[in-house]
Order: C-alpha cells, then sequence, then structure tokens
C-alpha cells in the first residue's frame, strides 16, 4: 500500500498538478519512511480530498508529487462522536489513538467529575494540541480521507447539551441495554466513556435527565483506554461502515 501524506493545502489541486510536502511532512516522508523518487503515494488535505501521484523529488525540507487521479469522499453520516474522559497516564491518548484508526469522526476531551488528570487554562491548551497531534498521526495510518475533529474541553453540561440534537449513549456496566441491541436512528452518536473511577452517578442522572441513553458493551468491565474504540467498533457494524 502507498504511503499516505496530508497536506492541507491540497484540496485545489487537481490531476498534472504539482504537491509539495514541506516542514515536518517532507522531513517525515524523506528520513523515516525513506520515501524515494518514483514511488507511489497517495496525499490528502484531511477533508475528503484524495489525491494519488507518484513522488518527482524528495528531499527532508521538500517532497513533490504529480499528480495522477483525485477523488473526493463524502463525510461519514451519521457522525460517530467520542466523548473520552481525561485520564491518568497516557489511557485517554491509547483511546483517541484507536478511536481515530477505528472510524471515529470528533473527539471530545471530556473533564469528568472522577477525572484524576485536570486540564486547566494553557494545560488546556496543550493537551488539545496533543490529542490533535495524535489524531492527524492516526489517520495517516489507518489512511483517512476525513480527520477527526478534536472538540474543546467539555463539560458534563456541555454533554448533556449535545442530546438535544444527537444521540447521546453512556457506557456504564450496569445498563440493562446492551450496544450491540440499538438500532440507530439517523442522528450522530456521541459515545460518552468515563475515567477510571466511572462516571459518578450524579453525572448519570444529569445526562440521562437530558436524553442520554444508558448502554453496556459487554459482560467484562473495560479500562477506559479500550471501551470508547470497543463501542466504535460494534457501531461500525450496525452503521455498515464495515
Amino acid at each position: 500500500m502507498a504511503l499516505h501524506f496530508l497536506v492541507e493545502s491540497s484540496s485545489d489541486a487537481a490531476v498534472g498538478d504539482l504537491v509539495s510536502l514541506t516542514g515536518a511532512e517532507a522531513k517525515h516522508a524523506a528520513v523515516v519512511r525513506r520515501l524515494r523518487v518514483g514511488e507511489a503515494v497517495t496525499v490528502g488535505d484531511g477533508s475528503g480530498v484524495w489525491l494519488s501521484g507518484v513522488a518527482e523529488d524528495v528531499s527532508p525540507s521538500r517532497v513533490d508529487v504529480r499528480v495522477s487521479e483525485r477523488s473526493v469522499e463524502a463525510a461519514p453520516t451519521p457522525r460517530i462522536v467520542l466523548a473520552q474522559a481525561l485520564a491518568k497516564g497516557d489511557r485517554d491518548e491509547l483511546a483517541v489513538q484507536a478511536a481515530c484508526e477505528l472510524g471515529v469522526d470528533e473527539i471530545v476531551p471530556w473533564q469528568a467529575g472522577r477525572s484524576v488528570s485536570r486540564w486547566d487554562g494553557p494545560k488546556a491548551v496543550k493537551g488539545r494540541e496533543r490529542w490533535a497531534t495524535i489524531v492527524r498521526e492516526a489517520a495517516k495510518q489507518a489512511h483517512r480521507a476525513w480527520v477527526p475533529v478534536v472538540a474543546p474541553p467539555a463539560s458534563t453540561a456541555d454533554l448533556a447539551a449535545r442530546a438535544a440534537s444527537q444521540r447521546v449513549l453512556l457506557l456504564d456496566p450496569t445498563a440493562p441495554t446492551r450496544l450491540s441491541q440499538l438500532e440507530p436512528d439517523g442522528r450522530d452518536i456521541v459515545l460518552v466513556v468515563g475515567p477510571e473511577g466511572g462516571i459518578s452517578d450524579e453525572e448519570l442522572t444529569k445526562l440521562s435527565d437530558a436524553g442520554a441513553e444508558r448502554v453496556l458493551l459487554g459482560d467484562t468491565v473495560l479500562r477506559t483506554s479500550t471501551a470508547g474504540p470497543a463501542a466504535i467498533a460494534v457501531l461500525s457494524v450496525a452503521l455498515r461502515r464495515w
């Protein structure tokens, strides 16, 4: 499979045009991936545009690709959104990476009541940027035409507000309904994953009162790093993405 790279400025490129990778993307292609002249590559803008071509010139500072094919992939619908609670260590980052590879369309950092990690002030900006970098790299590795959006950090009230127009599903090991039993209804789906200590009773009540549904993945209790990706896999089958 051809190596894939992201260049936001490639959205207007046509067959026959030259698209250039520069900066970190060029260095990654030339030094890390050891791209060679004449090698087939694909280039995307992260918003549906997909270009196929051949590398004509390769250096650590600039890689030129001659476009041979162009297509535009429609955005998935309904969308899958992962509201991932902030977690200690790198568990939330592992969830974000796997969710992107599995097809999530948006990721919302959730400052849950039991989150050990706290994003306050400049740390919130840095944390979101870190997640965006993880998402970008995972999208490239997975050859995705659309790079998921990383939303600003959300509170429980923010998630409750989404229930007015989106289908909010709370992953709860005590829920009476299995996720695999739900039928899609056309609305975007927001999967809410709690931190290590789980979603508090107060949060469950607030979100349920707003219209969120409690759902069960299976008979085992998954870590916060694996619950979201597992749920996305289940939904991908139900939505016929897989």
